[in-house]
């Protein structure tokens, strides 16, 4: 019973100390924290501003009636900023930059962008600000590189794709990818 108690009183002596320890090395930490940096260095005319990189759209519920009769939604704009542009390569020896091309990237439906989920009869439609509609995997037109911050306006849409219109949820994932030239 004598050791039984020691054991105990043991026990609870290693505990204190470990509790004292744990709090002593926590309040050494107290004052001091930390900063992790991360960055990318690229070797392109610009940069894709962060806000520009992943973004997600939603689009007002929609009756099955308005694209039949419409044939399509009303536009939902969107922009692709390009920030540090610069007209020279990073190699004196290479011609400067002059152009770049946006390519959107997604489900192919019959040249517009397939769409997932329940409902049907539907595609989504990419135009730029000149009306040039996107197809998925094909660069649409050249633009001029400038120095500096460009920024390129977009507007997506809902189609009809030739299907029976189905009413439900639906959704869509786009790519999008700048080529210099």
């Amino acid at each position: 019973m004598h050791s039984q108690r020691g054991k105990r009183i043991l026990h609870s002596a290693v505990f204190v100390n470990l509790l004292l320890c744990s709090s002593l090395a926590h309040s050494a930490n107290q004052g001091r924290g930390e900063v992790t940096v991360n960055g990318r260095i690229i070797a392109s005319a610009c940069a894709i501003d962060t806000d520009s990189l992943d973004q997600t759209i939603t689009l007002a519920t929609l009756p099955v009636s308005q694209i039949i009769r419409d044939g399509q939604s009303e536009r939902h704009e969107f922009n692709i900023k390009l920030v540090n542009c610069t007209l020279e390569k990073f190699n004196p020896a290479l011609d400067d930059w002059r152009y770049f091309a946006v390519t959107f990237d997604g489900r192919d439906d019959a040249g517009l962008f397939g769409m997932d989920g329940n409902a049907k009869g539907i595609a989504l439609q990419i135009t730029d600000n000149k009306g040039n509609v996107a197809s998925p995997g094909i660069p649409m037109a050249k633009n001029d590189i400038q120095p500096g911050t460009l920024v390129f306006n977009y507007g997506l849409r809902l189609v009809g794709n030739s299907q029976v219109m189905k009413a439900g949820s639906y959704y869509s994932t786009v790519r999008f990818k700048m080529d210099y030239y």
